[in-house]
């Protein structure tokens, strides 16, 4: 029974990838489809796992769950598309990269030179600009939710860095909040120094590793 489960769910897993990289789909299409897929493998494996389940169980599983996963997914929509244009302007020449993920997530990564000092959750004068014009374009398109995820360099320990790269991720919707950005909209993490993306040997590395991270998504409406 579990060799069967197994095989759908990895069937319904290939396929949905084979759809979701479809070079002549649309983003929305690609967004819709990812999510379509991480469903039905969740499907499959809910449904051979239930009772009396096996091979046929375990397909309508994934049937079901990629009906639900179609709901999950992103669109990038025309508001979508608008706020990426605007945030490149708001951002421009500051270091903060504005981008399209492959999952249609606008993705901000502010780095430390603008958003926090060393050691500290204060923002910055020059990151609360930037935090202006994100704020707008958010209430613009309410349809939006907002993901925010802090994190430090490996200086100090992690008793130390997991607390102050949540507390960075929570000053920043704070700031969102008071400029009119419903608070129920934004989830935050922290990550600490567990996910570097340069070297912590040497200043400039440690600098790139100090930052917050803001996803905006719009789901796919059913």
């Amino acid at each position: 029974m579990h060799s069967n489960l197994t095989k759908s769910a990895i069937a319904a897993t290939i396929l949905a990838l084979g759809v979701s990289g479809c070079a002549d789909m649309s983003a929305t299409q690609k967004g819709t489809a990812t999510g379509a897929g991480a469903g039905a493998a969740l499907g499959a494996l809910i449904g051979g796992t239930t009772h009396g389940g096996g091979g046929s169980r375990a397909a309508k599983g994934a049937v079901i769950g990629g009906a639900a996963g179609a709901v999950i997914g992103n669109i990038w929509s025309k508001r979508m598309e608008q706020q990426k244009q605007a945030m490149e302007q708001a951002t421009q020449g500051t270091g903060v990269q504005v981008s399209q993920t492959s999952d249609n997530r606008l993705k901000l990564e502010i780095p430390s030179d603008i958003s926090f000092d060393t050691g500290r959750a204060d923002i910055k004068s020059n990151f609360q600009p930037v935090l202006e014009r994100f704020a707008a374009t958010l209430n613009e398109n309410p349809a939006t939710n907002v993901v925010i995820i802090g994190h430090t360099d490996n200086t100090g320990t992690d008793a130390v860095n997991q607390p102050l790269s949540v507390d960075r991720a929570a000053r920043t919707r704070d700031y969102l909040a008071g400029r009119g950005v419903n608070p129920s909209r934004i989830s935050i993490e922290g990550r600490g120094e567990r996910e570097p993306i340069a070297s912590n040997n040497d200043n400039a590395g440690r600098a790139r590793n100090r930052r917050v991270e803001i996803y905006v998504a719009e789901p796919a409406r059913g």
